[in-house]
């Protein structure tokens, strides 16, 4: 079995693959530290409850956006699950070539998604993800990453609404029932969401009309991206297990 470790700026989400074949992911906070035991006994813990044994386990593969995390992680991975993880970075084959102007500068992260993206949906695809930040990056259909597109996420723009404004209460992000709202709890929701669902569309027209690859499939991932793909016609697939995916595939490309 494949252990597949996603670590974001919110959450680290975990997976488990036999073969093709995600068979269960789970989640713990990235911002809380901890030291190796503590996330070794955590991981094996959340293995068991979701009916994995780590003697089954003989491959792993790191996606980081978080530096700080790694060292504890990957030495609870090493000592607690027993093999040794890839991490992914330079070096690694993954099927896309990328060709901004700095190509380093591109999160190992955003390489995954478009990995994960390009093969499961083939190109030109556009693939949103929709997580702390909000990004949205391009792939031609010849796997070549051409340009990408960051935004703060919904729960930053949110986080800044009610930490630096005196009057405005935290509220659960959520569509609310009408854009019209009448209280400050769904003005809040309607801005959040019905303003992330202008912006996506706004820039997906562009992006169309800048490349002119009308034709490009787009594609959206993250938390929050179910809500944003359920409110509008032009994201034709969300796929919450995108990532995950993306680590299967690089895994595969680079296992000895």
């Amino acid at each position: 079995m494949l252990f597949v470790v996603d670590v974001g700026n919110t959450n680290i989400t975990f997976g488990v693959y036999k073969e093709e074949t995600l068979l269960t992911t789970f989640r713990m906070m990235s911002k809380a530290m901890h030291t190796s035991d503590e996330y070794g006994l955590q991981i094996i813990g959340l293995l068991g409850a979701n009916g994995i044994s780590v003697d089954d386990i003989d491959g792993c593969i790191v996606v980081s956006v978080v530096p700080n995390v790694m060292h504890s992680l990957t030495g609870a991975i090493i000592k607690y699950v027993k093999v040794n993880p890839m991490i992914v970075g330079a070096g690694l084959k993954t099927g896309i070539k990328i060709v901004t102007e700095n190509p380093k500068e591109i999160g190992p992260d955003r390489i995954v998604d478009a990995v994960g993206a390009y093969e499961k949906y083939g190109g030109p695809v556009f693939v949103l993800d929709f997580g702390t930040a909000t990004t949205y990056d391009l792939i031609t259909a010849k796997g070549e990453f051409v340009a990408g597109i960051t935004a703060p996420g919904i729960r930053i723009s949110a986080k800044a609404l009610w930490e630096d404004t005196a009057k405005l209460p935290e509220i659960e992000i959520k569509k609310p029932k009408s854009i019209l709202a009448q209280e400050t709890i769904s003005s809040m929701q309607a801005g959040l969401v019905y303003g992330q669902i202008g912006q996506t569309e706004y820039i997906i027209n562009k992006v169309k009309e800048e490349s002119g690859l009308s034709d490009m499939k787009v594609v959206a991932t993250g938390g929050l991206g179910r809500i944003i793909s359920e409110e509008t016609d032009m994201i034709q697939v969300y796929d919450s297990s995108l990532t995950l995916e993306g680590l299967r595939i690089i895994y595969n490309k680079n296992k000895k």
